[in-house]
């Protein structure tokens, strides 16, 4: 199923071509008057052979009529070949180009007219598909990594948007069944065809952390709800990237280094915490409201898993502190779960 957008000022279900629209045309037309052109100069090198049945005599604009009634028809009889050299020219080198020229007209309008009308129609019918779903903008090391590990974790690739500029990006998500949006992240429009203002989050890893905030920013203008997940590389600017609205922001060389800090004290440490970043492994992090049977248990007392930390009212509460020995409606919930791994 095709799940490809395109983004200009008009949206397109396609991907993206080589060539502008207007260079495209031009070229196939071109194409097309020089196939023509080798009818006409093979008929009036042959005149000799072609016979008017009106007038008896052969002109330039009646090898120009006959060459262009030839080519687009099958001729009025008008003007027939009457020599062998000319029916075989007309056997095979005008039937030949009278098919190409047909091609290339029916292409032409389908390229410009019909699949432009399908593209529209295909992509309203995905973006009335996608609610509460995931973006990613930017398809990197980390927004790739950031996909394998939503579909790992069950989450239905269809239901996940992959926003970048690179073809060879695109087709690899795609592949992965996600819908890939050729487009910037950081215009409104992108985000927009992208539905951003009905998504559940966005993941942006552009790379650079300055286009990243500049996602951000565009994001968080769009939605004041969609929970925005950043990928910011520099220390300095992590804040930056929170007051543009990001929820979470993420350093990779920082947890990198945590792990590798952590492994001085031995390799289990490192290995833990892989483990509950991870789909597949023997324990797991998960987040989520709590629930009325949640309320009155103490957060280390929780039925579900091992509670670690909880939210309320905007403050971090961790497990060890009075206020995490009951559980109040409200509450957002930190937990260690069972993982995968384990049967």
């Amino acid at each position: 199923m095709l799940r490809r957008l395109r983004v200009r000022h008009d949206l397109h279900l396609r991907r993206r071509s080589r060539l502008p629209d207007w260079a495209s045309l031009a070229l196939r037309v071109a194409l097309a008057l020089a196939l023509v052109s080798i009818a006409l100069g093979g008929h009036w090198l042959d005149r000799e052979g072609l016979r008017d049945n009106i007038d008896g005599h052969i002109s330039f604009t009646d090898v120009l009529y006959f060459t262009m009634i030839t080519v687009t028809t099958v001729g009025y009889g008008d003007i027939v070949p009457v020599t062998d050299s000319a029916r075989m020219f007309d056997t095979f080198v005008v039937t030949p180009i009278r098919l190409f020229v047909w091609l290339i007209f029916l292409g032409t309008a389908y390229d410009f007219l019909l699949r432009r009308t399908w593209q529209r129609w295909r992509m309203s019918v995905i973006q009335r598909q996608l609610t509460n779903h995931v973006v990613i903008a930017g398809y990197g090391s980390s927004g790739t990594e950031a996909l394998r590990e939503l579909i790992r974790r069950g989450v239905d690739p269809a239901t996940i948007v992959v926003v970048d500029r690179s073809r060879d990006a695109l087709d690899h998500a795609e592949e992965s069944g996600a819908v890939v949006l050729d487009g910037d992240a950081t215009r409104d429009a992108t985000l927009e065809a992208a539905r951003i203002a009905q998504a559940g989050t966005l993941m942006v890893a552009a790379g650079r952390d300055d286009t990243t905030i500049l996602i951000v920013l565009t994001a968080r203008r769009l939605s004041e709800k969609v929970r925005i997940s950043a990928v910011i590389r520099s220390d300095d600017n992590e804040p930056l990237a929170r007051q543009a609205g990001a929820d979470v922001v993420i350093n990779p060389a920082s947890f990198a280094g945590l792990l590798l800090a952590g492994s001085t004290d031995g390799p289990h440490v490192a290995d833990y915490l892989t483990d509950l970043a991870a789909a597949y492994g023997r324990v797991a992090l998960r987040e989520r409201d709590a629930t009325p049977d949640d309320v009155g248990r103490p957060l280390t007392g929780l039925a579900t898993g091992l509670g670690v930390r909880l939210f309320r009212a905007g403050r971090c509460i961790g497990y060890d502190q009075p206020e995490a020995a009951r559980v109040e409606p409200g509450d957002r919930i930190v937990e260690i779960v069972r993982g995968a791994a384990i049967t």
